[in-house]
């Protein structure tokens, strides 16, 4: 017997985001649903259970009310709260058609203290600090979705327990906090039941000295949760907000939204046009807000325009499709000389429109701006890439809730003479072991050994190099090399401020690492990119565009015997592929396949793989990451993991070879 439509908390969520997603969501047989494929969110998914777990361990002693049943878990919950005091975990609350599970419900006589455990962080005391600063009392807009997610539970148990005091807290990791004991993290296990769904394992015991520094904060909402009250949601109160939501749900009514820029990451939008087997909600709602027909889906439309903040308005006014902008919708032409040398950022979004709408496919390369930045680089070049996790429940006594870890890197060099090789990596996986300042060890010794120019891949790199130099100065432990390996990050990356720390006299050193991505944005843009500057946009677009590529990389010389040297690939590999219709393959789709050749059970499969089809872009390698550190998992898992991971990050730098060899060899040409 099917359960009722009740709206839940993901559900309210949902319908905050985009009321017409109520009618998408719950019907996976027919509409495409892209948060189902997305390794990335459901690692994100598995840090929230373990906080969800540890959070238990604050409030002892609770009755988990454990079935899935809605009415049956009402039942139980009501029972329990005859109780003069008692805590619930997961506890019911129904009424007319909302329903809602606290994640901690702590009953005191007539008091009830709703506690909802998010896997996000703060570093503040009190409520004020999802408030804005200054001016009229609102909430930050960061915040606001966590605020209307406790402000819709507390209204279900006001509803359902109208003689009850109702006190609605937030608990979030806190981020002042340092972790006492080693190896907390690993004691929260992810393992999977019979029918795949995911759930925590607490190894071993988790003891009163774990607890004693409080990595998670208990932050009262009560005043947050009237500010949102009295807002007002379009025509409706809050209140009648939640019920017209409620309403339609439970009917399977569609509410017709208005499109707006948030529709690009719609995840009910079919990602294969030619998949016949499911429907496209962005394209059903959007024929029928917009009156489109099959024909307009084919136009290049605004939710591709890079990096204009501005879509918004653009919709309003009834302009959709990039054909339909002129020069004053951008105003591409500088107010004040530029600061940088290339394209500004209007100039690059109006060039995308023009190639867009003319369909032109030309690559644009500024062969001036590139030859001057070219010219002052030092040979030999070297390209590093890394892979980093950020948990939640820190592995290490010293060590803060979503402290930053960097578990891997690729290097590659290009010689002055075009030799090119892979010139090192690193990987920690070991369960529990913090590998940052290892890590810096192993890139130091690959990078001091001459001054030859470093690149990067936007800014990832070098603000991961500047946590690892805070971690390295606040360290209390004895780190021998701990002067060193300041120094070399401080000679190779830049301050995220002016000044990092007071007192500091770092600034941005001659050998700062060279971001490629800037260089993308200033002086390159291929129509084939789209709106996305992603390298995993980029190495497909310029591969697609280069002769000079395409000639070279489609013959097997990487790796193996081949004539460029690879740690990683023992066999000769061609990257370069074409398919039926001669158009290139992505280089990055040749990294599926972790596991392929193993006879795995469906249980197996779902349970142990978890997913991970393959490595082959940032999420994925996080959440392989993930896997490795607290799942339980056989050698062969293990290995097959590791060996995707060095694949794939090697490829990371050298599709930024890559990206470099095309543009020199449209220079000297």
């Amino acid at each position: 017997m099917s359960q009722p439509r009740y709206l839940t908390k993901s559900r309210f969520k949902l319908g905050r985001q985009c009321p017409t997603k109520l009618y998408y969501v719950g019907k996976p047989d027919i509409y495409a649903n892209n948060s189902f494929d997305d390794p990335f969110l459901r690692q994100l998914a598995i840090g929230g259970f373990q906080v969800g777990e540890l959070a238990r361990h604050y409030f002892p002693g609770g009755e988990h009310v454990l079935t899935q049943n809605y009415k049956t878990a009402v039942e139980i919950t009501d029972d329990l709260l005859r109780r003069d005091q008692v805590v619930i975990y997961e506890a019911a609350f129904q009424h007319g058609d909302l329903f809602i599970r606290a994640d901690i419900l702590v009953k005191d006589g007539d008091n009830i203290h709703l506690i909802e455990v998010k896997a996000k962080s703060c570093d503040f005391e009190d409520e004020s600090g999802f408030r804005e600063k200054r001016g009229e009392r609102k909430i930050l807009g960061k915040w606001r979705e966590q605020i209307e997610d406790v402000a819709f539970q507390k209204h279900v148990i006001n509803l359902a327990m109208p003689t009850s005091n109702v006190r609605a807290h937030l608990m979030l990791a806190d981020k002042t906090v340092v972790a006492v004991t080693d190896g907390l993290n690993q004691k929260f296990r992810a393992a999977y039941d019979t029918t795949g769904k995911r759930y925590i394992e607490v190894r071993g015991e988790i003891t009163a000295e774990d607890l004693s520094a409080r990595l998670l904060r208990v932050i009262n909402l009560d005043a947050c949760c009237e500010m949102i009250y009295a807002d007002d949601y379009e025509t409706l109160s809050f209140h009648a907000h939640v019920d017209m939501l409620a309403d339609r749900y439970a009917r399977d009514v569609k509410i017709t939204s208005r499109p707006s820029a948030t529709c690009k990451d719609c995840e009910f939008r079919q990602k294969d046009q030619n998949d016949a087997d499911l429907q496209c909600g962005f394209r059903e709602c959007w024929t029928e807000a917009l009156s489109w027909q099959p024909a307009d889906f084919d136009d290049a439309n605004i939710l591709d325009l890079w990096s204009y903040a501005k879509k918004n308005a653009l919709i309003e006014n009834g302009k959709i499709k990039m054909s339909q902008l002129v020069e004053d919708d951008i105003d591409p032409e500088p107010k004040e000389p530029a600061k940088k040398p290339g394209l500004s950022r209007p100039a690059r979004q109006w060039l995308q429109i023009e190639r867009t709408v003319t369909r032109d496919t030309t690559p644009f390369i500024d062969r001036d701006g590139l030859r001057a930045e070219i010219e002052k680089w030092t040979f030999p070049l070297h390209f590093i890439d890394f892979e980093t996790a950020m948990p939640a429940i820190p592995f290490k006594a010293g060590r803060r809730p979503y402290e930053g870890i960097a578990f891997q890197f690729s290097h590659h060099v290009v010689e002055e003479d075009g030799n090119i090789r892979h010139a090192g990596q690193f990987l920690e996986t070991t369960p529990g072991v913090f590998p940052n300042y290892e890590f810096v060890r192993e890139l130091k010794r690959q990078l001091e050994n001459d001054n030859g120019s470093i690149f990067r891949y936007h800014s990832h790199e070098n603000s991961f190099l500047c946590t690892i130099r805070e971690q390295l100065v606040r360290d209390g432990s004895d780190i021998a090399d701990r002067r060193d390996l300041v120094n070399f990050i401080e000679s190779i990356a830049k301050p995220r401020n002016a000044r990092e720390h007071p007192g500091d006299d770092w600034v941005t050193p001659e050998r700062c690492m060279i971001d490629l991505y800037d260089m993308v944005i200033r002086y390159y843009y291929d129509p084939a990119m789209g709106g996305s500057n992603s390298i995993k946009q980029v190495l497909p677009a310029t591969l697609s565009n280069s002769d000079h590529l395409k000639a070279k990389y489609r013959e097997a010389i990487y790796g193996g015997d081949g004539s460029i040297p690879s740690l990683n690939f023992a066999e000769p590999h061609a990257w370069v592929e074409f398919d039926e219709n001669g158009k290139v393959l992505d280089p990055y789709h040749s990294l599926r396949g972790v596991f392929e050749g193993v006879d795995w059970t469906e249980h197996d499969y779902n349970a142990l793989v978890g997913g991970i089809d393959d490595i082959s872009d940032g999420g994925a390698a996080m959440a392989a990451y993930g896997k490795l550190q607290y799942e339980d998992i056989s050698d062969l898992e293990r290995e097959r993991l590791n060996h995707a991971l060095y694949k794939y990050c090697e490829l990371d730098t050298l599709a930024m070879v890559m990206i470099y060899e095309a543009w020199k060899d449209v220079i000297c040409a």
